[in-house]
């Protein structure tokens, strides 16, 4: 299945817009940001190196595994933390849009009552994708297009596990672009992760592994940041298009 079965879209989506929106809003509220990203990236450490051991959470050696039920659970703990950042950011990206101040606590109970479904929904996405990446990697790559902005449609709409359904509506005929934002800012992010993990590295080695943990939680809450904040700007830009839908409309639902 291609994007090529659908009508094409008459407006661009304006990737490098995007992209360059996202790192702009990352330079601009970083503080924020990494306050809302640290605490579950830090619990998310602290669980995952209980369950397999922190020398492989915060190792850059390829030779530390975890058994497959530990990976799996690692797996979750990433997910619930992942969930839990996005439902934050999503709003806080909006806010930083349509340059108004940065309300972290109108931000909680929205997102208290997002993460369940996305959290759920990100295993449902994760499966899709898995079984599409069996035969070759782009579809698999398709398949996480197609889903890419359920999170906030979750948070924002307030849809609960109709986000799926929500997301497929509004990514139809943009996949392609989609991914070619989210391929440019995932490869930002890793960059971060992999630094994350060499300053880690570095300090495990000389056995502070306090400081190791700190600093691979704020550095990753960096790099989640960054992906969950492009994730709500082609969604608004999405419901641009399609709905003629402004963001301070947007807002207003959720506000």
């Amino acid at each position: 299945m291609t994007d090529e079965q659908f009508p094409e879209p008459h407006m661009p989506l304006g990737v490098g817009t995007l992209v360059a929106e996202s790192f702009s809003t990352l330079g601009r509220h970083l503080f924020p940001i990494l306050m809302i990203g640290f605490v579950p990236s830090l619990l998310g450490v602290v669980l995952s190196g209980s369950l397999v051991g922190f020398d492989t959470v915060l190792s850059l050696d390829e030779t530390e595994t975890a058994s497959g039920g530990a990976s799996a659970l690692t797996g979750l703990v990433d997910l619930v933390v992942y969930s839990v950042t996005t439902a934050f950011l999503v709003q806080l990206a909006y806010d930083a849009k349509l340059e108004r101040p940065i309300r972290l606590g109108k931000y909680i109970a929205p997102a208290m009552a997002s993460i369940f479904p996305i959290a759920i929904l990100g295993i449902v996405v994760g499966l899709l994708v898995g079984v599409a990446a069996l035969a070759l990697i782009i579809p698999g790559l398709w398949v996480y297009a197609v889903f890419s902005v359920m999170e906030p449609a979750v948070v924002i709409e307030r849809l609960g596990f109709k986000g799926l359904g929500r997301s497929a509506k509004l990514t139809k005929g943009y996949r392609w672009p989609i991914l070619g934002a989210l391929a440019i800012t995932w490869a930002c992010a890793m960059a971060i992760i992999v630094l994350a993990l060499f300053v880690t590295d570095l300090a495990m080695s000389s056995g502070i592994l306090a400081v190791s943990i700190v600093l691979y939680a704020a550095l990753t809450a960096i790099g989640t940041g960054l992906v969950s904040v492009l994730t709500a700007l082609i969604y608004a830009r999405l419901r641009e298009i399609k709905e003629g839908v402004s963001v301070d409309q947007i807002v207003s639902v959720f506000d």
